[in-house]
């Protein structure tokens, strides 16, 4: 008997220190010696100070920053509870939302969506508006969005942030990144990499007339 638990005794103490201790030491030690800054969670710095992560969206709300895409994560943008709506594209709910119950906050549809950006940005009735910008991402969590959502959302935030429209249009130019390797994705805005661009042209600007 002993021949037999001896064996099966080291084996398992030899898989438990190679695979559950020495591998994923070495494996971050190497993603730290490699890619320090996605091992340690990509963090982006102003001023040394870390004001958000570049793979996690979070929320603005200030008129003279651009908006981030809808989240459905918890109160939206909440990284302790990464969540869509998991409502289908025939959902009526999804469409046109559901009133706040007792306690709640109700779900915001897609037309309700809608109407609050258009308003928000000063746009017709007709405009016609990008998907990223009146749905919910998968994760509630996305970074990012499309350039053609930037765009309608350019002359806001240059009003409200002093700036002209050109700035904030080089700004979103200079902030757009391309398909990954020229295929996967599609073009898209950091919003918070943006943001922070529009702060330094504030900083560095004199109000427009």
């Amino acid at each position: 008997m002993l021949k037999i638990i001896k064996p099966a005794i080291l084996l398992t103490a030899v898989f438990t220190i190679g695979t559950g201790f020495m591998f994923p030491a070495g494996i971050t030690l190497l993603a730290r010696l490699l890619f320090p800054g996605q091992a340690n969670g990509s963090l982006v710095r102003s001023h040394g100070v870390v004001v958000g992560a570049a793979h996690i969206g979070q929320n603005f709300t200030a008129p003279y920053y651009f908006h981030p895409r809808p989240s459905a994560a918890g109160n939206g943008y909440d990284a302790s509870n990464s969540s869509g709506t998991n409502l289908g594209p025939t959902s009526d709910k999804l469409i046109h939302g559901s009133p706040a119950a007792a306690g709640s906050s109700g779900f915001t549809g897609i037309a309700q969506l809608a109407a609050q950006y258009r308003k928000e940005n000063n746009l017709s009735a007709s405009t016609p508006l990008p998907a990223d910008a009146v749905t919910y991402s998968a994760s509630g969590l996305d970074p990012d969005i499309s350039p053609a959502n930037a765009r309608l959302q350019a002359p806001r935030v240059a009003a409200a942030a002093g700036l002209t429209l050109n700035q904030v249009q080089l700004a979103i130019t200079q902030s757009t990144r391309t398909r990954t390797f020229g295929l996967l994705g599609e073009p898209r805005v950091n919003v918070l990499a943006l943001n922070l661009a529009i702060a330094r042209l504030r900083a560095h600007s004199q109000p427009v007339q």
